[in-house]
């Protein structure tokens, strides 16, 4: 609580990365319910402009290192749950 937060994802793609590459980062809270997109990066960072986590996400990943990095500023017990980044380079997933 209160410290940033770093969630690291790696990746590996067999295509070349190119500007189709997508990167979702998806939460479900603790305490059950449905799952959101927390962020989206396609060329270029979308952090969430709603929701609980916005202003609070920065993109800290190198898509050309195969890094999809994000961190969360000024986390909050609330904030516990389960994240899952998800890559597609297509045609690779």
């Amino acid at each position: 609580v209160g410290e940033q937060v770093l969630l690291k994802c790696s990746f590996k793609s067999s295509s070349p990365i190119t500007e189709s590459l997508l990167v979702d980062w998806t939460y479900r809270p603790f305490t059950g319910g449905h799952m959101e997109t927390i962020f989206h990066y396609q060329s270029v960072p979308h952090p969430p402009t709603a929701g609980k986590f916005k202003d609070r996400i920065s993109w800290l990943g190198n898509v050309a290192k195969g890094d999809a990095s994000i961190a969360i500023q000024s986390p909050v017990l609330s904030d516990n749950g389960t994240f899952i980044c998800s890559v597609k380079n297509p045609p690779d997933v």
